[in-house]
């Protein structure tokens, strides 16, 4: 399992380090949204939200689901723009004027990627013009709450409303509390990027990749880029570029970007261990089950499905996992939902923690 990027005729100068602030404001919401996830970050997120206005919290609630799981595509919106060779904006101005090159069509499928599970790396059309896939992203989004069917179906009916929305939303949290952050920040990953870009230069691909994290390889000899990610994907560079975006506040994920058409990014932590997991959850199928409760609740049919299994084995390793602790279990009308505790997740140690998040 894991995402495989295929570089076959991948030139040398087309693969950049580089950094991004509103990937990095994504993360920064994620933090805020998900602070068990992130433990060393306790200071900044209770000084955050301790002065932060409520309204703009009450608005960081509307869309959460857009980076509490992970983060959408929509905040790396360089690796939409048509030639797959954009690089990110210098500044975050910069990048949401690249958001506002996207088609209604690629930010329909990016916003609708964690709420909806819709197709990814594979063509297709979207919701927009595919009436099935429309009732199917209802249909999950009615499985995540409320809120979820409002913004979904808010967003199919119009998606420049939204867009609007999520613009001034961003320009909102960076007045308020990202650009001080972003002066702090730039330096750290300004020099972790150049670091990377030196071994690019004078070591190859394939050093660079090994620096950035050991769950990285490169097989030269197949031109591919595997990454140890939950599930299957697949993507190329084609005739485009590759993407290394450090990130401060990402750790412990390890993100791959890697929808169809798009320029594939490997968006990495600044300075994350060596993973490991402990040996009461140390089982193939557990771990992916906890990779993927981590990010969002999930029904047992969901994870039979996901998983390829069927629901009574689902829940014998849930069992399991309810016993050590790991996992709660709520009900949503006629859906009873499992999630991962990441707080005692977290009491297991960083190395665990960065097995599960990444």
């Amino acid at each position: 399992m894991g995402v495989h990027i295929d570089i076959t005729g991948l030139r040398p100068e087309r693969t950049a380090v580089v950094l991004s602030p509103l990937a990095e404001l994504g993360m920064a919401l994620h933090a805020l949204s998900e602070p068990a996830h992130h433990p060393g970050l306790q200071a900044w997120v209770t000084g955050v939200t301790a002065r932060l206005d409520p309204h703009l919290a009450d608005r960081m609630c509307e869309a959460d689901f857009l980076w509490r799981t992970t983060f959408s595509d929509l905040f790396l919106p360089c690796a939409g723009v048509p030639g797959r060779t954009t690089l990110p904006g210098a500044t975050l101005a910069e990048e949401l004027d690249l958001l506002d090159k996207l088609s209604d069509e690629q930010f329909v499928d990016a916003a609708l990627e964690f709420t909806c599970a819709l197709p990814y790396d594979v063509p297709g059309g979207g919701p927009l013009v595919d009436e099935g896939l429309r009732r199917r992203a209802l249909e999950l989004a009615a499985a995540r709450g409320p809120s979820q069917v409002l913004f979904t179906e808010r967003l199919l009916a119009d998606p420049p409303r939204i867009r609007d929305w999520l613009r001034q939303f961003l320009r909102d949290c960076d007045e308020a509390f990202f650009a001080e952050t972003w002066s702090r920040l730039r330096q750290q990953l300004s020099a972790d990027a150049r670091l990377k870009t030196d071994l690019l230069r004078h070591k190859g691909l394939g050093e660079a990749l090994a620096a950035v994290s050991p769950a990285v390889t490169l097989d030269a000899a197949a031109a591919r880029i595997t990454v140890d990610k939950l599930g299957d994907g697949r993507s190329v560079t084609g005739d485009g570029g590759l993407l290394l975006i450090p990130t401060s506040l990402g750790w412990p994920h390890l993100m791959v970007l890697h929808r169809h058409n798009w320029q594939p990014v490997l968006h990495y932590p600044v300075g994350s261990p060596e993973p490991a997991a402990p040996p009461s959850v140390d089982h193939p199928v557990r771990m992916r089950m906890c990779r993927n409760l981590a990010r969002g609740a999930f029904t047992t049919s969901e994870l039979a499905q996901v998983h390829g299994m069927t629901a009574p084995e689902i829940s014998r390793h849930l069992g399991v996992l309810k016993k050590a602790g790991l996992i709660t279990t709520r009900r949503r009308g006629r859906y009873v939902l499992h999630q991962l505790d990441v707080t005692v997740v977290a009491r297991l140690g960083s190395d665990f923690l960065e097995s599960i998040l990444r």
